[in-house]
């Protein structure tokens, strides 16, 4: 018995003590990652116009897409404001009388997507006609009024193009319309514009996004190849290449993160820029037309995203780098 108390007594403090080397090794691998990342930003400090070109070539590439992001938002804000309440015009028969026109507007109020229907009088239109210069004279000629009834129909908001399709479709159909004029036809070129506009600006932010990450490569490349002597020693000397290779990372986080700050407020300068006259056309309309910026989430997100660049291009050019330079 006093044999197996010994034995348990000389077991008893290793867990204590892989536990001691376990916190030791956390907090080694804790200060090697604030030492990186402290030792970066003075080298990048060091060569402030180097640093600050990169920044900027990355920062404008990044602002891009922000700023034809901002373009078609505000192109999409216009047509929704503009076409959300334009009629569709039914032209009756004509010869057709006020209560053949009052059994098809109350046909065409049941549908979902109709909002309202307004009944416009063949002296309604007269009216307006007289009103256009250069028809008074011609108007008072006429023996009778040619002008048929019209129904002035205003969707519902927030209606698609295919609901908006429906809609005249029904129109044409109904008893007793001659003809059916939809002045909101635009507003489907305009959807299939933005959807083009979209897809060209997701493509933009790749092209450029890559074009980023391969500056910031660039950018640590250049600098690995500066301190090959340095690395070659550190290798010597029993570091291994992810503690030789962690002050690059770095180095492309702060540069991706520097270019997302600048790129934030390249984009948040033309927002200003555009207010002015954005305003001016929005007081022509009435103010129905506003402008929008954009989301707060994209702009915090921004500098991250091109962190999480710098890194990936610092790390493909630094594992290759280094490796070099072992090899050597």
């Amino acid at each position: 018995m006093n044999t197996n108390a010994a034995r348990e007594a000389r077991r008893a403090p290793e867990p204590e003590k892989t536990r001691r080397s376990g916190a030791r090794t956390v907090g080694a691998w804790r200060e090697h990652h604030l030492w990186s990342m402290s030792i970066s930003l003075r080298r990048l400090g060091a060569r402030p116009l180097g640093t600050l070109l990169t920044v900027a070539v990355m920062g404008v590439a990044l602002a891009l897409p922000l700023t034809f992001y901002l373009l078609l938002d505000n192109v999409q804000r216009m047509g929704d404001a503009l076409g959300q309440n334009q009629s569709i015009s039914a032209f009756m028969k004509p010869g057709l009388n006020a209560g053949m026109a009052e059994t098809a507007a109350s046909a065409l109020r049941g549908r979902p997507e109709v909002g309202q229907i307004a009944i416009r009088t063949p002296k309604d239109g007269l009216d307006e006609l007289a009103e256009v210069q250069g028809f008074s004279g011609a108007l008072q000629s006429l023996d009778a009024n040619p002008l048929p009834y019209v129904l002035s129909v205003t969707p519902k908001t927030g209606l698609s193009a295919d609901d908006i399709g429906r809609l005249v479709e029904s129109m044409k159909a109904t008893p007793g319309v001659d003809m059916v004029q939809e002045t909101g036809a635009w507003r489907q070129r305009l959807d299939a514009l933005v959807g083009v506009g979209g897809r060209a600006v997701g493509l933009l932010a790749l092209l450029l996004g890559v074009a980023a990450l391969l500056v910031v490569g660039n950018t640590i490349r250049v600098d690995i190849q500066s301190r090959s002597a340095e690395i070659g020693v550190l290798l010597l000397i029993g570091a291994s290449r992810p503690f030789v290779r962690r002050p690059y990372l770095y180095a492309g986080i702060w540069l991706g993160f520097l270019a997302g700050v600048l790129a934030v407020a390249l984009a948040a300068v033309l927002e200003l820029a555009m207010a002015g006259p954005v305003g001016r056309l929005a007081a022509a309309y009435d103010g129905s037309v506003s402008f929008g910026a954009l989301p707060a989430w994209l702009l915090l997100s921004v500098p991250f995203a091109s962190a999480l660049l710098g890194w990936l291009g610092a790390r493909l050019v630094s594992a290759r780098q280094i490796r070099r330079a072992a090899a050597v």
